[in-house]
């Protein structure tokens, strides 16, 4: 077919490409934006539980925990300042990430990753060297502000980096990349707590400078996509990059395409105004939705806080900390399942297979520790084979979530916005993925406290609810060039009625080939 593109078998566009060295090498070291904000959940949860972090700024905790044998162990934690500390930094990601919307449309997405990394290492420092407790406050907020740009940035970069049918495999590299910051975190916790002096806890905080510097650095020597200098005018310079991306001289119908949905891009004036049309009411709902249902797993819960909850259940701090490093070494193995199997299985089997692990680990979990501490909270001696149960179904938790709602609600959001509504949606994605970590790092420890095991049921229902609404309303988007999405919405059963032929410049016109591929779906 001239100009390179061509109709496959079931009828949807294909470009010319293959996966190059240069475009791994690009978004392997794009995807590194994930750390900080892996890192920065692993810190969390370890630092609040070392005895000489408490003691410095949270004494009430402190006594709570060491001097009262006697307290009911699902309220030990339950402080209205600890909390601030823990979610203050989401409240921080989410107002960066609006911003971050403007600067990665009109400035590219590495310029905004370039602020991520700034901004997450001046927290950093302000934290490692802490007196009071204003100022982790304020170095949460500045950590806040850098995952706001990242996670606003890197995902979108991701996708539009990739060759469409590796899309899914190097999108969840960020992912990856979150894991292995938790894991790394969980690490040095173990080993900072055994730091005599009590100090250990300047260095898990200041470590996060590590993440910070590869993440600015490697904003640095980045190229931009081909999207973001099409968005900007660079249409040569965009082509030429394109070639060497793909791998092939001939992308003329790829940059074709490109240069359409940038032209429909620049129509719009103001991209969260026009969000709210009759056509982009799929994107919108998905925007908000999926990173809605993501945090409801209760997965935050789980790493953020995994130390805290397995000394609660009784572990000792040591083994509290061993036990999250446990699960975070899980959660990195279990992502690089996804990272083999989204392309080949697609990702309703992923999100469908995950929710229904995860629904039986908690409910499991939950009678296991309302069997043990009922609802007072006063569990006496735990045998040992308890505690290998308690983290067995935990750690195969974190695995259903890690090959599914971990990396497939950063991945989807991602790869369904039309180029028009990209930088706009991707931050709804974030902020509405922040105000619930925020919400539920703010009220968890109290509603541990209040609804004891219960709480684990809580986020099972959830889960059954995510589910339904998946299995019912997310069409599949494995193997879908990412400007040809316009075409699994107007297949699909439900969403049809929003999104008609000709609607779009970018992925319809192009599409009508295509307007009898099959997506599957319910």
């Amino acid at each position: 077919m001239a100009g390179g593109g061509f109709v496959v078998g079931d009828g949807q566009k294909a470009y010319p490409g293959k996966l190059t060295p240069f475009v791994l090498f690009t978004c392997v070291v794009a995807a590194m934006g994930g750390l900080i904000f892996g890192y920065d959940i692993g810190i969390s949860g370890g630092v609040t539980s070392m005895p000489s972090f408490l003691r410095r700024f949270f004494p009430s905790v402190y006594r709570k925990q060491q001097e009262d044998a006697t307290t009911n162990q699902y309220c030990q934690y339950d402080s209205p300042t600890l909390t601030l500390f823990t979610s203050s930094l989401y409240l921080a990601a989410l107002i960066s990430s609006l911003v971050a919307s403007t600067v990665t449309r009109k400035f590219g997405r590495r310029l905004s990753m370039l602020f991520g990394g700034i901004l997450f290492c001046a927290g950093a420092l302000i934290n490692g060297f802490a007196k009071h407790v204003w100022m982790l406050i304020v170095g949460r907020i500045l950590l806040g502000f850098g995952i706001g740009f990242a996670n606003q940035a890197v995902p979108l970069y991701l996708s539009e980096m990739a060759p469409y049918k590796y899309r899914g495999a190097l999108n969840i590299g960020f992912q990856l990349s979150i894991t292995i910051g938790i894991l790394v975190a969980e690490v040095l916790n173990y080993f900072f707590a055994k730091i005599k002096g009590g100090w250990g806890w300047r260095l898990s905080l200041g470590g996060a400078v590590v993440p910070a510097l590869i993440i600015t650095l490697g904003s640095l020597v980045l190229p931009d996509t081909p999207n973001s200098m099409i968005e900007r005018g660079k249409h040569e310079e965009a082509k030429t990059k394109l070639r060497r991306i793909r791998g092939v001289d001939d992308v003329s119908q790829e940059f074709d395409d490109l240069v359409q949905a940038s032209k429909e891009s620049q129509s719009i004036e103001n991209p969260w105004t026009n969000l709210l049309r009759r056509k982009y009411r799929p994107h919108l709902t998905m925007a908000i939705m999926i990173p809605f249902f993501q945090q409801l797993t209760g997965i935050n819960v789980i790493m953020f806080y995994a130390p805290v909850l397995f000394n609660t259940i009784g572990f000792t701090t040591d083994a509290s900390l061993m036990s999250a490093v446990v699960t975070g070494s899980v959660n990195v193995a279990a992502t690089l399942v996804s990272i083999y199997g989204v392309d080949k299985w697609g990702r309703r089997f992923l999100f469908l297979e995950g929710g229904t692990q995860m629904l039986i680990c908690q409910a499991v979990v939950a009678a296991c520790i309302g069997a043990k501490f009922g609802v007072d909270g006063t569990p006496g001696e735990l045998p040992k084979w308890y505690a290998i149960v308690v983290v067995t179904f935990i750690c195969i938790y974190v695995a259903g979530f890690a090959w599914s709602w971990g990396p497939l609600g950063w991945l989807v959001p991602s790869e369904i916005f039309p180029l028009e509504i990209r930088s706009a949606a991707q931050s709804i994605t974030v902020s509405v993925n922040m105000i619930f970590t925020f919400i539920i790092a703010q009220i968890f420890l109290t509603m541990l406290c209040h609804l004891k095991f219960g709480l684990f049921l809580v986020f099972a229902f959830f889960v059954v609810v995510m589910s339904i609404f998946v299995y019912i309303f997310l069409p599949e988007t494995k193997g879908i060039p990412i400007e040809e999405m316009g075409q699994v919405w107007r297949s699909h059963w439900y969403w049809s009625r929003f999104v008609e032929d000709g609607e779009y410049g970018n992925g319809l016109e192009m599409g009508k080939s295509s307007s009898n591929q099959g997506t599957k779906h319910v």
